[in-house]
């Protein structure tokens, strides 16, 4: 079974709407252990994951909610202010 995410980035009416943020998130690659957990529960499906599943965040479209820091379960995504 090939899991995929639900939406991915894309403009909308509002264009770029990462700029709407006040936080971003970092992945820290050396602690990521690539479980696609952050992937999944992205609302917005701003994280992209790559051929090697590491993934990387879209910053045009992330809004900075948080839910991928939240949500990784070895903490491997810091929200740093922007």
């Amino acid at each position: 079974m090939r899991i995929v995410a639900v939406s991915e980035p894309s403009e909308g009416v509002a264009g770029n709407t990462g700029s709407w943020r006040l936080m971003k998130p970092v992945i820290d690659r050396e602690r990521c252990t690539k479980c696609l957990v952050c992937w999944i529960f992205c609302p917005e499906g701003t994280i992209v994951r790559e051929d090697d599943d590491h993934v990387h965040i879209e910053y045009n479209y992330c809004k900075g909610c948080g839910v991928c820091s939240n949500e990784c379960p070895v903490n491997a995504i810091d929200m740093v202010e922007e």
